[in-house]
């Protein structure tokens, strides 16, 4: 089999073309709980499954987190299966802490991870000129429900299930406002934020009202600068305790927009912001008070809704992330209100994708259940390709 165009991205990808039963997609805590219950259930590392990361090494979105972000005050990591993280210095970067686990789990469990590879496209052998062996599976497959080609900077993986574990890091969300493109001043996104130490005496507006701003809100405070909030609605803080039922709470009103095509919410929006001593300490100090809604930036300045003017140096937009799925844009997953609709990991449209890491199991507790679900999913799935008697039978 030959190397393989790359459709919409005009570009041509040369490469090997190689043939397994499943191509998990992202190697964050949803794809590697994935290929722990694949592994788990007889499938064989390289020989039935891959596991392709764009990262250089261990860690999913953690590796990209700034070096200020230490692990106790990181949202709560969730031990991936079978293998407990145990307690890590507080006080260690975040992205530390998961490199180092994430690599350890990698190499417990023998899992086939390739990196640094990006995935391009991912589309159907109809439309990707597929050769004589590819129109033989998908005559046996029925229609054009053959395998998948997933496309990469590394060559293409043909795969009878794909598992989309991609999350939302590489998807920063940058708002509309008017003024934006005449701001003088420096704007940067969570994603490009490594310090509040880069900002001391400026005036930095930190638009967004998730857990990220607060926590840029104190530190910008804490490094001498003079942040600055906006939120589009007054702060959401919470004393009720994240505890299982809240957890149940969340998932099943995330569930219900994912079930109906709808995109997912914010997660603050879900959940409020949990109010702790060091934020009640932050809004008596006068720190965590918005200003409200932005009504527009100046070449130095920002406007508020309320008709306000304060001078900035810096926009920091804590707005959070979109889902990362524009390689699946070949398989046309999108419903009219703009999501894709699910059921569980199941994407309805498409009976050889799961998609994990979106809507409710873009947590970290909900990764590790939805990759066990997933897995199940696809061995299910390939259990009834054997049995057509399209490809051999199953290991285990």
């Amino acid at each position: 089999m030959r190397g393989l165009s790359a459709g919409q991205t005009g570009q041509v990808l040369d490469g090997p073309v190689r043939r397994v039963r499943v191509v998990v997609i992202g190697a964050g805590q949803a794809g590697l709980s994935s290929a722990y219950h694949l592994r788990r259930r007889g499938l064989e590392p390289h020989r039935d499954f891959v596991v392709l990361d764009a990262n250089p090494a261990p860690g999913g979105a953690w590796l990209h987190r700034w070096p200020a972000l230490t692990f106790d005050a990181a949202h709560a990591l969730h031990d991936l299966p079978g293998f407990p993280l145990g307690t890590p210095d507080p006080k260690e970067p975040a992205s530390s802490v998961v490199n180092r686990y994430y690599g350890a789990f990698e190499r417990e469990f023998d899992l086939p991870v390739v990196r640094p590879v990006s995935v391009v496209r991912v589309g159907s052998g109809s439309d990707e000129a597929p050769d004589r062996e590819d129109l033989h599976a998908r005559d046996l497959h029925g229609g054009d429900r053959g395998p998948l080609h997933v496309t990469t900077t590394g060559g293409t993986w043909v795969a009878d299930v794909v598992i989309n574990a991609t999350g939302t890091w590489d998807r920063p969300y940058w708002p509309y406002y008017r003024g934006r493109d005449v701001f003088a001043g420096r704007q940067l996104h969570t994603q490009n934020y490594r310090s509040a130490d880069e900002f001391p005496g400026q005036s930095v507006l930190v638009v967004g009202g998730g857990t990220s701003a607060v926590q840029f809100l104190l530190q910008l405070h804490a490094a001498g600068a003079r942040p600055l909030w906006s939120t589009r609605r007054p702060p959401e803080f919470t004393r009720r305790p994240f505890d299982p039922e809240w957890g149940r709470e969340v998932e099943a009103e995330v569930n219900a927009r994912t079930s109906a095509g709808l995109p997912p919410a914010s997660v603050v929006s879900v959940t409020g912001l949990s109010l702790t001593p060091q934020y009640q300490a932050g809004i008596d100090a006068g720190i965590l008070v918005s200003r409200g809604p932005l009504a527009e930036l100046r070449e130095r300045s920002a406007v508020f809704a309320d008709g306000s003017e304060e001078p900035v140096d810096a926009v920091l937009w804590a707005t959070g992330f979109r889902a990362a799925l524009d390689h699946l844009a070949p398989l046309h997953l999108r419903e009219p209100g703009g999501g894709i609709r699910m059921d569980g990991v199941h994407v309805l449209k498409e009976p050889r994708l799961l998609l994990v890491g979106y809507g409710a199991s873009a947590s970290t507790l909900g990764a590790s259940r939805a990759g066990r679900a997933a897995a199940t999913a696809a061995l299910g799935r390939l259990r009834s390709i054997a049995d057509s008697g399209a490809t051999g039978n199953l290991a285990g």
